[in-house]
């Protein structure tokens, strides 16, 4: 069983940036997700147990960057250069093992977060 509990959410202007943050109560692969209102629960970015590798999506390369802390178990997502369409409730996700594919799919991982609300203003 993994714990995941996050924080960090906010309202900020466009360009503006945000740390979200995502403690995991053991070492895990964990993904971020994004659901804005009337859409689809999206993937946004993961990264490994070791944090070597790391995944995004393109909407978010160049922007977000996923990182984990020394210890290992507090993933982060640090969002720069905010834009509107960013808006949405994140979820950090976690899955006790590695997986090298499929790192998008919400049903490949087991555990989520409760959700933090990012808002990005215009």
């Amino acid at each position: 069983q993994v714990q995941l509990v996050e924080s960090g959410g906010g309202l900020v202007q466009a360009g503006g940036s945000l740390r979200l943050s995502c403690a995991a109560s053991t070492r895990a692969f964990v993904g971020w997700f994004r659901q804005a209102p009337g859409k689809e629960r999206e993937f946004v970015a993961a990264i490994t147990r070791s944090g070597v590798i790391r995944y995004y999506a393109d909407s978010v390369k160049g922007r977000f960057t996923v990182s984990r802390d020394n210890a290992g178990n507090t993933v982060f997502l640090q969002m720069n250069m905010l834009k509107p369409e960013d808006t949405a409730v994140y979820y950090c996700a976690a899955r006790e093992t590695n997986i090298g594919s499929s790192y998008d799919t919400r049903q490949n991982y087991d555990y989520w977060g409760q959700g933090t609300q990012v808002t990005v203003s215009s």
